[in-house]
């Protein structure tokens, strides 16, 4: 081994006695700096739901200069708690209500009107809302509060509508990101317990990775903040301790290996961190530049997340490469205890991995047909597969905002929840609100505002928002009244922006995927210098892909009774899971191709299978369980993506890389290199350890 190389140097520096305490006491200088430059950054809110180009967002802009635009309505819905009619005098001290809102609203309340089967009434009363959906939180409780105090003996007053629903979306997430950072580190540390067999070794890449975790976090809030891009902080926090823990997990398996070769602790990290460097760049950049290309979507959070899951990514491989080497060589051999592994210790490790992929290997054609039979049979749950939830299916947890919607859905047109928001020029109002009432399923229109020479105009619907009828109808709407000469009139409204987040979601799909794909393949070209091989494996982890959100689809319908996809879902979990998928092709691939430079293609990849099956069996496992906790968080949109990413990744991990990766290679043989070959270079740090195989023997 060349002592001069960059590798070596580097691996050096990081664990010599020496070079240890004076890397960590840099890299803890840099973090304190970071820490103190953008430790107070606050992420901006999430409030862009339709690209800045959409119809339905021009609305919203030109309704923001139109007088009372802070002012929105909120709906008291009152019903008897045994579902029968409400009386005269019932209905007499609804209306008595209103005189006690003054506190609350800005403008006179309307109602009560009563419902045509007599069953519920319904009070509008105009409120001032917050800059964001947590100052409008505020607002809503003290209201609900004071009504509860009022509410007459057996009647039920619930408060729904546009702005409760903002509050209770942010009194779901109160909190949430906390909870899911104790469930993250909780699984987290648990999985590597497992793993490690050891009290000890697992706390100290939890802990560099936490400490990542946390910087990252404020990188990326930060960066949004420069750069004005709405993001979910629970994804990258989930993306850093994911893939941190697989990076530590390689790096010390190779270690362990090491250790089993020679008595120098040193020498044995040093070799380790030479020869998973590459993967570990390799499956960073492929993650990295994959996140990057969001930057060319349209939706606002699909967008926003690229660069500060980037960023966190790019931190916590810092972390693991720089920090983490010399802590494990301060540390010592003695970190695996009580499992301690010795030069005289025969080695141990893959043998049942080993096993597995000579059987594999010895009957590939079948061995390729079980594999793809199980991806042809997951990935068949995409028929049937819908995309796009309503108001009501997107969070898991219950709120008086949508049990209120489903109780005036039962006695009024549901439109009255979240009506149709339409602006047009002043002169033309009057022939765009007669159009407008001869749409079918329009309920009423009217205007409401007018200045500047714009008047803003409220459509009710009778078809429940987020339903295929509502959504044609908002079509509907804006043929007709786009078509009118001079009336420069635009349809907006919360039923239009889910329309137009849809129509970008899919587009976004469209480009973000082709590119996602030429990234991984640009990536495994560079690294595996083949061009079949590449290929191979990019329609594999294509087909796996295809699996895991046909199976996750499935399971959401059957089992969670979710009917359709988040519109996100698509987009997101096609970009993680190849991402992510080739993550683990890399670790296996990388080893294979080294492997082979000694051994040749088909019993390379045996010999890799049994070095890397168990480190990324758990990898797999960590990466799985650590995307499931996204579960946790009320949003239905992260608990789809965790579940389709954990499938996808178990998969991967279990099925892809054991079984049909090996079948592949085995199957095209030498050719799966053209038109390069295996080297002596590219497999240094096997050959040495081949080397100290060779001595100990």
């Amino acid at each position: 081994m060349d002592h001069s190389s960059l590798r070596y140097r580097i691996s050096h520096r990081l664990t010599s006695p020496r070079g240890a305490w004076v890397t960590l006491g840099g890299a803890a200088l840099v973090i304190l700096m970071m820490f103190l430059v953008v430790g107070g950054a606050t992420a901006p809110a999430r409030v862009g739901q339709a690209p800045a180009g959409a119809e339905s967002t021009q609305v919203e802009e030109l309704m923001e200069r139109l007088p009372g635009a802070d002012q929105q309505a909120v709906l008291i819905v009152a019903s008897r708690e045994d579902g029968a009619e409400l009386s005269d005098a019932e209905v007499d001290a609804i209306s008595q209500l209103a005189p006690s809102l003054s506190d609350h609203v800005t403008g006179e309340p309307t109602g009560p009107i009563v419902s045509e089967d007599l069953r519920a009434a319904l009070v509008s009363a105009p409120i001032t809302v917050g800059a964001d959906n947590t100052e409008t939180a505020t607002i809503i409780d003290d209201l609900r509060s004071d009504i509860a105090d009022l509410a007459p003996t057996g009647l039920t007053l619930q408060v729904t509508g546009g702005p409760a629903f903002g509050a209770d979306i942010a009194n779901a997430f109160e909190g949430a990101d906390v909870t899911l950072l104790l469930v993250t580190i909780l699984v987290v540390a648990v999985l590597l317990i497992i793993t490690y067999r050891s009290p000890v070794l697992w706390l100290i890449p939890l802990l560099v990775i936490a400490l990542a975790d946390g910087l990252a976090g404020r990188v990326a809030a930060a960066a949004g903040s420069l750069w004005g891009l709405e993001f979910d902080a629970g994804i990258v926090s989930v993306l850093v301790f994911g893939a941190g823990t697989n990076y530590a997990l390689l790096l010390i398996s190779r270690y362990r290996e090491e250790l089993q070769r020679t008595e120098d602790d040193r020498a044995a990290l040093g070799a380790a961190w030479r020869g998973t460097v590459d993967a570990i760049l390799a499956s960073n950049i492929t993650v990295v530049l994959s996140l990057s290309v969001l930057l060319f979507a349209t939706m606002p959070m699909t967008r926003g997340l690229g660069v500060p899951a980037a960023l966190g990514l790019l931190i916590v491989l810092a972390a693991v490469l720089i920090v983490l080497p010399p802590v494990l060589a301060i540390c010592g051999r003695k970190v695996f205890w009580p499992f301690i592994p010795r030069p005289q210790h025969a080695p141990t490790q893959g043998r049942r991995w080993r096993a597995i992929a000579a059987h594999v290997s010895a009957r590939p054609i079948r061995s390729l047909l079980a594999g793809f039979t199980l991806l042809a049979v997951m990935a068949a749950g995409l028929l049937g597969t819908s995309v796009g939830l309503g108001q009501l299916e997107k969070f898991r947890v219950e709120s008086e905002s949508a049990t209120g919607f489903e109780t005036l859905a039962a006695h009024f047109p549901p439109g009255e929840a979240q009506p149709i928001w339409i602006v047009a020029d002043a002169d033309s109002a009057r022939n765009v609100v007669s159009a407008v009432v001869q749409v079918d399923g329009i309920t009423r229109a009217h205007p409401a505002g007018q200045a500047g020479g714009l008047t803003r105009i409220m459509a009710v619907s009778k078809h429940s928002p987020g339903s295929e009828q509502s959504l044609d109808q908002i079509t509907t709407l804006r043929e007709t009244v786009g078509s009118m000469e001079g009336a420069n009139a635009q349809v907006g409204g919360a039923v239009a922006i889910d329309l137009d987040a849809r129509a970008a979601s899919a587009a976004d799909l469209l480009l973000v995927g082709p590119l996602v794909l030429a990234v991984s393949f640009i990536v495994l070209l560079i690294l595996l210098r083949s061009i079949v091989a590449p290929v191979l494996l990019l329609v594999v982890n294509v087909a796996s892909a295809a699996a895991a959100i046909g199976a996750g689809a499935w399971l959401s319908r059957v089992v969670f009774d979710q009917q359709a996809l988040d519109v996100q879902v698509p987009i997101l979990a096609f970009l993680f899971l190849i991402a992510l998928g080739i993550d683990y092709t890399i670790f296996l691939v990388h080893r294979a191709r080294a492997e082979a430079a000694l051994l040749g293609t088909r019993a390379g990849m045996v010999e890799a299978v049994a070095h890397t099956g168990g480190v990324i069996t758990s990898a797999g496992i960590v990466l799985a369980a650590v995307f499931a906790a996204l579960g946790v968080l009320p949003l239905v949109t992260l608990g789809q993506l965790g579940l389709i990413v954990g499938i996808g990744v178990l998969v991967d991990t279990l099925v892809v890389r054991t079984v049909i990766v090996p079948a592949i290679f085995s199957l095209v043989g030498d050719r799966i290199w053209w038109s390069g070959k295996p080297n002596a270079h590219q497999g240094e740090s096997t050959h040495e350890s081949h080397r100290h195989a060779a001595h100990a023997h």
